[in-house]
């Protein structure tokens, strides 16, 4: 493994180039990899081990007509590389569970039947394990169990595998049976284009992932975004003006440079008045939105976020409710705005 020093702390992580995509396919050359859900995950993954030399079939019902029409239009064939759930759990050696977590719960009894010995059972998310007291997720012991957590959603993963780029996972080993559960995790972490993989545990992974889905990585962004459009617009700024300063600049610029080289080569590429402004008012927003992330860390180790999710994403209706809390953004005046302005940006 290699080592990331930060400072006064070494971490281990694994690398393309410690451990290359060949000797992912020497570990899989055996394995019939079974994807089981055809949603956000599940085709990025798939079609990145596809294209990287493993066998794979994919696991999804007839029934769910536009996925399983999806999935042909992907290149999976049916009766040969695209089959029933039932079918594909059966043929498959390695099981990837990349339907949602409340579906998860649902389809666990039938997935549990085809867990026979020595097979692998791989999660890209700890949710159903970490909370298996409310999910009944709860794995025969002769099977072994791991997971890969890409930092990034489907379309992140199969966009940065397309341009070379990959994407940063996390890996983890609940339980090994076989002895290579390790090897099968990291090599099937390799073959879906992750660009290094960090390890974890499947709590750490699930407690993270939750508090920065909620937090900073949409949450907190949209909310904070709201009340910075809002502000602006109250004292009189156009919706143009209003949207450029919350969204735009930070999209189009501010965060591509905190990506190229990190948040203090983007504040030094800033106007003097900008830097002296950001990091005056830093420490005002960090001290008053810590408590939040307390609270809302708290509430995720303690189950809290993963009844709520259990709860609304098991109701018949919630499909239309979803619909309808998206509609009722994407009809405010600011991401009307933004629809605006992405049109007016110039064209490549």
């Amino acid at each position: 493994m290699a080592k990331l020093n930060f400072g006064t702390i070494e971490e281990n992580v694994v690398t393309r180039e410690e451990f290359t995509l060949k000797m992912a396919r020497e570990v899989l050359a055996d394995e019939t990899v079974a994807v089981i859900g055809y949603g956000v995950q599940g085709p990025a993954q798939a079609l990145n081990l596809r294209d990287n030399g493993i066998r794979v079939i994919i696991g999804q019902r007839k029934s769910s007509e536009k996925t399983w029409e999806k999935a042909i239009a992907d290149g999976w064939v049916p009766g040969e590389t695209l089959f029933d759930i039932e079918e594909a759990l059966q043929r498959g050696t390695i099981i990837q569970y990349l339907v949602s977590d409340a579906a998860q719960v649902q389809l666990w009894e039938t997935v549990k039947k085809y867990l026979t010995t020595g097979k692998a059972l791989y999660f890209s998310h700890g949710f159903s394990i970490t909370y298996k007291s409310q999910t009944n997720v709860v794995p025969p012991a002769d099977i072994d169990v791991i997971l890969v957590a890409p930092k990034g959603s489907g379309t992140s993963v199969r966009r940065n595998f397309l341009a070379g780029a990959g994407i940063n996972s996390s890996y983890a080993v609940y339980q090994n049976f076989t002895g290579k559960a390790q090897q099968r995790a990291i090599a099937l972490g390799i073959a879906v284009g992750s660009g290094y993989l960090f390890p974890t545990t499947f709590e750490k992974e699930v407690y993270s992932d939750l508090t920065g889905e909620r937090g900073v990585l949409m949450g907190a962004l949209a909310g904070i975004m709201e009340a910075q459009y809002s502000v602006l617009r109250e004292n009189g700024h156009s919706p143009s003006e209003a949207f450029n300063e919350t969204v735009e600049e930070l999209t189009q610029s501010l965060i591509r440079l905190v990506d190229e080289n990190g948040m203090d080569w983007m504040y030094a590429n800033c106007s003097t008045t900008a830097q002296r402004g950001a990091l005056d008012w830093l420490p005002k927003f960090r001290d008053a939105v810590k408590p939040v992330f307390e609270d809302l860390y708290e509430s995720v180790k303690s189950g809290k976020e993963t009844q709520i999710v259990l709860d609304k994403l098991s109701a018949p209706d919630y499909r239309r409710h979803l619909d309808s809390e998206l509609a009722t953004m994407r009809a405010s005046e600011l991401w009307q705005a933004g629809a605006t302005v992405r049109q007016l940006r110039p064209k490549k």
